[in-house]
């Protein structure tokens, strides 16, 4: 599961550095909004339009490389108590919640899109189409859910063994430095 959790690691790497670049976009706007409000008394049209449709896409765009890293809410302090064993079934359960989580999550946005799409909604200043932007949101939660489904793979997997490496990249890692430390020699 590592080697299919690496394949994961390019596009969501890309997905979140355009989530960033359009967090950062979005700021820009904002401080460009206000400024032009305070100087000149005259806001730019439909920038809320444009900021609350761009957010969502922004943030779902960051989702999956934080799946994918393993940077989500985790409690250790129950498995720690019980052992590596049952610290590993319990990342496994952990990671089947997420799992549905997110399919919960992209049906919810599915159901959204097409309620969008089917009431030809749009905003309100600017009347953007709102459908795309949920779609292309819809798809991201989707992504996010293929991830979660590998790093959940790779939790059982290590849970069903006893060992080695999870489904997360951050598994992977981890495993290469105990790997590195118990192969190289030490000074003394």
């Amino acid at each position: 599961m590592a080697s299919l959790s690496s394949v994961f690691e390019g596009p969501t790497r890309l997905s979140a550095f355009v989530g960033v670049i359009g967090l950062i976009v979005l700021a820009l706007l904002t401080v460009a909004d206000v400024l032009l409000r305070w100087l000149f008394s005259t806001p730019i049209e439909g920038v809320d339009d444009i900021t609350q449709l761009a957010l969502a896409v922004a943030i779902a765009s960051t989702l999956p490389t934080g799946l994918l890293h393993g940077h989500n809410v985790t409690i250790r302090f129950l498995g720690k108590g019980l052992g590596d064993r049952s610290t590993y079934w319990l990342d496994a359960f952990g990671a089947a919640l997420t799992l549905v989580f997110f399919v919960l999550l992209t049906w919810q946005f599915g159901i959204l899109t097409v309620d969008h799409f089917q009431s030809h909604n749009t905003t309100m200043i600017a009347e953007f189409i709102t459908w795309p932007w949920w779609s292309v949101a819809c798809l991201l939660a989707a992504f996010g859910t293929a991830v979660q489904s590998v790093v959940l793979a790779g939790e059982l997997r290590r849970a069903l063994r006893g060992g080695g490496e999870g489904g997360t990249l951050e598994d992977r890692l981890n495993e290469a430095v105990i790997d590195d430390a118990i192969t190289e020699p030490t000074d003394g």
